[in-house]
């Protein structure tokens, strides 16, 4: 049990940790709320949409919306079994009381609706006196507003964007924000609604029985998407934790998958690695496509394909090939990235990013993927129509054209492109997946050019990719250096797990990348990244080392690789990107990329323990 204080681990009471944050969401977008009750991320109405909420990044100026107890109070955190409602539970010296934070689920319609935050506050037992400060800053605190009271409804006016406040508790202001203290006895309860409006939608109150329908309808809504799950194996809590927060992660409109719900959470406090994971990856979507359809849910993965039909065109013939490694959650291609000076950044991390100038990288191992996903969809889910094979066939012909060029590879480096191994081995994989395809359904493709270029990588990679110094598969063609994502070539099954060649691999990696079964993605004082300081280890690289002991045979480490990972997990079994050499959460919060490695890793590591 914690206090209900800030404290991010530097020093600086104004920030609690990452990791001290649960999510809530409505598939458009997501708010982060503290063990302390502070809801201090939440971007409205849309995942890449300009911050309301945003003292994680900025206590000053951000902006936060603030309940919880008027004295000392312990917390405790947890989400309403198998639903995204967080329920944040607060133990004083007179009585326990909880907050209960939600989304509610609108449908598939985009437009002309209501984006609704739901805080619906509880006393349990005793007496509990609580204090409620809500204090937007629109537009990352660039934007001023207005606020009016009207009818005891709180109304905040800003250029871009206008909220309306209702509470059943009355409501006071002090310049622009509003604020309101109440004492509830045990079975009472007070109900704040946060509405975005503006043209049609107008000021609409939330009473209790409102509330309370909202709350069931909201937890039949989880309910009912989880009961689609077909797995039963050993963490089940874990890896339904996992989906549900996946599914947190698309926008139902499109279909597009974000890599993350922030921007600019640091790599590393104090440094410059902040980034905007707001955005659809490619690489990140495609493999969150594998763990959903593994999982039995083949709808989002559905939903993924129309977002990649509608806005993937293999004719754009743009300088960074036909693919984009990112897109905007509409499927835009202009994300120009840009510095916020107004923002600190969290625990004085700054810049603050937004946009990703990534996004003009070449990534060449997102071809495969895309194939890849494309082909598990085609083969578990619904066959592809004819014109989506031709898109498959422009792909795989143009990866048959330019695989041998050096990029930018899997990390996004910017020092510079190099011939890395793993692009390599993604292009592989997008050529052999449309073969598969092809000879599977017996589709039209020009197999012989395919199976050429396909071989032709192949005995490049084992060629120019393997390192008879290191006795192991190495990050770029002629260099030395390991790299944690040649983990994916037993997975991609590429190779043998069971070969001399990747056992030898696996155990060069073991000795210098992987810490208490933490697995650094590379070390960036061998191979510079073009970028200044260190970074924690990473997740999902973690994960995929489970999964490739597990394929190895080597099933009791794995077991045991997988349990510590596990207890790297924040109180909700949340992940950011990385982990500490504290064991503290880096990064942006939470990622998809290491949620949908732990599903994989649960499922191969279960089925070899049978």
């Amino acid at each position: 049990m914690a206090e209900a204080s800030r404290d991010g681990g530097s020093g600086d009471p104004r920030y609690l940790p990452i990791a001290e944050h649960g999510l809530i969401g409505d598939l458009r977008s997501v708010a982060l709320v503290g063990t302390d009750g502070t809801m201090d991320w939440y971007c409205c109405p849309a995942f890449d949409a300009p911050s309301v909420f945003a003292a994680i990044l900025d206590a000053e100026r951000g902006g936060a919306f603030r309940l919880s107890p008027a004295g000392p109070a312990k917390t405790k955190q947890f989400y309403f079994p198998d639903t995204n409602v967080l329920i944040t539970r607060f133990f004083t010296e007179d009585g326990v009381g909880e907050v209960q934070d939600f989304m509610p689920i609108r449908g598939e319609r985009a437009e002309a609706e209501r984006h609704r935050l739901i805080r619906r506050v509880v006393c349990v037992r005793g007496s509990v006196v609580f204090r409620a400060r809500v204090a937007p800053r629109f537009d990352f605190g660039a934007q001023p507003h207005t606020l009016r009271m009207d009818d005891g409804v709180a109304v905040f006016a800003s250029a871009g964007l206008t909220l309306a406040l209702t509470a059943t508790v009355p409501l006071e202001t002090d310049g622009p924000d509003a604020w309101s203290e109440f004492k509830l006895a045990e079975g009472e309860s007070a109900v704040f609604a946060l509405d975005q409006v503006g043209g049609e939608v107008a000021p609409r109150r939330c009473p209790r029985m409102e509330a309370e329908e909202e709350f069931q309808t909201t937890v039949a809504y989880w309910r009912r998407w989880l009961s689609q799950s077909r797995y039963r194996g050993r963490w089940r809590e874990m890896v339904h934790r996992s989906a549900l927060t996946l599914k947190l992660l698309t926008y139902a409109p499109t279909g597009a998958i974000v890599a993350a719900p922030t921007t600019s959470l640091p790599e590393q406090p104090g440094g410059e690695r902040n980034w905007d994971y707001r955005y659809v990856w490619v690489r990140d979507a495609a493999f969150c496509v594998y763990a959903l359809l593994r999982l039995g849910f083949s709808g989002e993965a559905e939903s993924f394909m129309d977002f990649v039909t509608r806005h993937v065109s293999p004719g754009d013939g743009r300088a960074s090939g036909p693919l984009q490694i990112m897109y905007g959650i509409d499927g835009r291609t202009d994300l120009t990235e840009r510095e916020l000076p107004q923002l600190a950044g969290h625990q004085g991390s700054a810049p603050v990013r937004v946009g990703n100038a990534a996004a003009e990288q070449l990534q060449l191992d997102v071809y495969g993927a895309l194939l890849d996903s494309i082909y598990l969809y085609d083969k578990w889910a619904r066959p592809i129509s004819s014109a989506q094979w031709d898109d498959v066939c422009a792909l795989v012909d143009w990866v048959c054209a330019h695989w041998d060029q050096p990029d930018e590879g899997i990390w996004e480096t910017r020092g510079g492109r190099k011939n890395f191994l793993y692009s390599r081995l993604m292009c592989w994989v997008a050529i052999e997946r449309g073969i598969r395809m092809a000879i599977r359904r017996g589709l039209p493709a020009d197999l012989i050019h395919w199976r050429e270029a396909r071989d032709t990588i192949y005995r490049r990679i084992h060629s120019r990719g393997w390192s008879a110094k290191r006795q192991a598969f190495v990050q770029y063609e002629g260099g030395e250096v390991l790299d944690a994502a040649v983990l994916m070539m037993p997975l991609t099954k590429f190779i043998a797990p069971t070969n001399p060649k990747w056992l030898s691999t696996l155990d060069a990696l073991t000795e210098e990348l992987v810490s208490d079964s933490l697995v650094y993605r590379y070390d960036p004082q061998a191979s510079p990244d073009g970028l200044r300081g260190d970074e924690g280890t990473f997740s999902i690289c973690s994960f995929w080392y489970v999964e490739a002991m597990v394929h190895a045979g080597r099933v009791d480490e794995a077991r045991l690789a997988f349990e510590k990972m596990l207890t790297y997990a924040n109180h909700l079994g949340l992940y950011a990107e990385e982990i500490s050499h504290t064991g503290d959460q880096q990064g942006n919060f939470p990622q998809a990329f290491t949620h949908l490695a732990l599903i994989s890793a649960a499922f191969h590591l279960d089925r070899a323990l049978g």
